[in-house]
């Protein structure tokens, strides 16, 4: 299922991965690891935020997705179902069809 994961990295953690040159290595192993069909990178509420798109196989994967962001990062991380417009013609469709 293609998901978006919204990663809120806290501020005092992400800042000391800068110093030490380690947040570009730990966000390349964790994009490496969900393959995503986008990524993109901006602030939200004061903190660095990740809104990674990329397909969830089984919900199983959620901690390993999730976990490098909260272990190296302090992040806050969600997931949320989302369509691309093909899947919404999709989904309208069969509303029509069944309607």
């Amino acid at each position: 299922m293609r998901m978006l994961l919204k990663v809120q990295m806290d501020t005092q953690m992400s800042n000391e991965a800068i110093r030490q040159g380690t947040l570009e290595e730990t966000l390349g192993k964790a994009m490496s690891a969900i393959r995503p069909e986008a990524a993109y990178f901006t602030t939200e509420n004061g903190c660095r935020t990740a809104y990674v798109f990329f397909d969830l196989a089984e919900s199983a994967d959620m901690p390993k997705t999730a976990e490098p962001f909260f272990l190296e990062l302090g992040a806050k991380v969600s997931y949320t179902p989302v369509m691309n417009r093909e899947d919404l013609a999709k989904g309208l469709g069969a509303m029509e069809t069944a309607g």
